[in-house]
């Protein structure tokens, strides 16, 4: 019993000292360029995984208005974490988090209602889906929209993945103007 209290020690102390450096690389982040690249390219490891994950960060700091450090030490213990691509998660979660307000502002100019009258699910999913467009332009726009669809179907309502869809390609044509209009010729 004892040894299982200080594995636990260990583990806790090692999460949240991951978890506090997270904390301190979005402080950072204010700072430098968003017009590159999140991650790496991955190798191997799942990247839509990373965005379920960073889904399931979202919408628990929306609903619990929670802080950083305690969402990210719980995702790190989330059964799919090992299948996901770790930088990828970590970076696109603090980007989420660091340009949550930006994000909203651009999104309100693209959707029907207020922000705060979308759904938590549908909501968290056009932050990570507009971080990606507006951020990392590494990632073609397609694809972007392709996975805010999916992870729309997979956890959203009935219909959500067609208004993620909608307001998705509004803000792709609207923030990628260039390689929207080059896909279309």
């Amino acid at each position: 019993m004892i040894e299982v209290e200080k594995s636990e020690a260990e583990h806790l102390a090692l999460t949240t000292l991951v978890a506090e450096k997270a904390v301190e690389q979005v402080a950072g982040n204010h700072a430098k360029p968003a017009k590159k690249s999140f991650a790496k390219k991955s190798s191997g490891q799942n990247r839509r995984k990373s965005r379920e994950l960073v889904l399931k960060a979202v919408y628990r700091g929306m609903l619990n208005h929670s802080e950083l450090a305690p969402i990210f030490r719980d995702m790190v213990e989330d059964p799919d974490y090992n299948k996901a691509d770790e930088a990828y998660f970590k970076q696109l979660l603090e980007a989420v988090v660091a340009h949550a307000e930006a994000l909203d502002i651009k999104l309100a100019d693209f959707i029907d209602r207020p922000v705060a009258e979308l759904s938590p699910v549908e909501h968290a999913i056009l932050r990570i889906s507009g971080c990606e467009l507006m951020f990392d332009l590494s990632i073609p726009y397609r694809v972007v929209i392709n996975e805010g669809v999916e992870l729309a179907k997979i956890y959203g309502g009935v219909d959500g993945h067609k208004y993620i869809n909608g307001v998705l390609d509004k803000l792709a044509a609207d923030v990628r103007v260039n390689e929207v209009r080059s896909a279309k010729v």
